[in-house]
């Protein structure tokens, strides 16, 4: 049971969080301060010149919410397209990167963190 005054749940408006450079574009990150969540979500508007970049401990998990007619996910040395309404998990080591514009939400776990985030 929730002590007295502290809500079982959090509330975030993206709109409200600041964006934050990343190597796909901009992020706005959810719940990095919340210690009883074990992730964090990442409202992520990535350019057309995304970087490749793996993580060593970090699986995140993209899903596609707005998609330009050509965009496409770099996954090691595969390219595959996507599109609005698809999901994909990337596990540790994995180099990635979007090619095209668009817009996700990737759920993050463990929590974010920016010295798990390298260059490939």
């Amino acid at each position: 049971m929730e002590p007295m005054g502290t809500p079982a749940y959090r509330l975030v408006d993206f709109q409200q969080l600041p964006g934050v450079p990343c190597p796909c574009g901009t992020a706005r990150r959810a719940f990095d301060d919340v210690p009883e969540y074990p992730g964090t979500i990442h409202l992520t508007h990535i350019s057309e010149d995304a970087e490749l970049h793996y993580h060593k401990r970090l699986t995140e998990t993209y899903y596609f919410l707005e998609c330009g007619p050509d965009a496409r996910m770099q996954l090691d040395d595969e390219i595959i397209p996507v599109r609005a309404g698809m999901c994909i998990m990337i596990l540790p080591g994995v180099r990635h990167r979007a090619i095209g514009k668009m817009t996700i939400l990737n759920i993050v776990f463990p929590k974010f963190d920016p010295a798990d985030e390298f260059s490939a």
